[in-house]
């Protein structure tokens, strides 16, 4: 709608968005609560969209866009994957939990697979969409690609240590007797499309790609700005 306000904002919204990228990733590890940890992962991640949108280029844009979409997917898994966990347990403090795998493991198995998805794994829709928003930005500014690049490290640090300390080691004693029954149906059936969605556009992008894409090309083309060209090495 406003190319050239875009423009002119783009080197602050570029370093408000990497500031979102680590902000969000670091209050995600030193988060105690758990749904304030997922809700930390929230804000990385929107970094991520602003700064493929602000990069201004049709590779950025598109992953942009396309993780706009598998966001809402990967959150929502996060997110009911731990309302399940503090319904059983009755507490939101991420100390309150230990040992779950060995009590649900089903229910273990969908916190780490929507973990997963939160961290950008491949084979996940989330991959590809930061794949291509960091391509993108590489190709515009390697040092930027770079600081952002970051955050999928740290990503890997509070998802990681965040099922280590809920669902690994022998079960404690509130642990024992809370869980005692496993996902439902009932929820089974709720995870089930979520996380399908996820899986099949992480192998068959393809489909989203080529809706977003051309949205992407309008805009940059509305923006007056084209994308960077390729450099070999050794030709001048």
């Amino acid at each position: 709608i406003f190319p050239e306000a875009s423009r002119w904002a783009a080197p602050v919204m570029v370093i408000l968005a990497l500031i979102s990228i680590i902000y969000g990733a670091l209050g995600a590890i030193g988060s105690r609560n758990l749904m304030r940890l997922v809700a930390y992962t929230s804000i990385s991640h929107f970094g991520f969209m602003v700064l493929g949108i602000f990069a201004f280029t049709t590779q950025s844009l598109t992953g942009s866009m396309f993780y706009m979409v598998n966001h809402g997917f990967s959150t929502a898994a996060l997110f009911l994957a731990a309302g399940f966990l503090i319904t059983r347990r009755g507490s939101q403090r991420v100390a309150d939990f230990g040992g779950v795998q060995k009590v649900t493991p089903v229910l273990a198995g969908v916190f780490l697979v929507s973990g997963l998805s939160g961290l950008a794994l491949p084979g996940m829709a989330s991959f590809v969409s930061e794949f291509l928003v960091l391509a993108g930005t590489w190709s515009r500014n390697p040092w930027i690609a770079g600081v952002a690049a970051l955050g999928m490290v740290l990503s890997a640090v509070y998802i990681l240590s965040l099922y280590q300390k809920t669902m690994t080691g022998p079960p404690t004693t509130t642990t024992a007797t809370h869980f005692r029954r496993d996902l439902t149906a009932v929820e089974r059936l709720v995870m089930v499309p979520v996380l399908g969605v996820l899986l099949v556009f992480g192998f068959f992008p393809q489909p989203i790609v080529q809706l977003v894409e051309p949205v992407a090309t309008v805009s940059m083309q509305g923006a007056d700005e084209s994308d960077p060209a390729p450099q070999a090495e050794g030709v001048k």
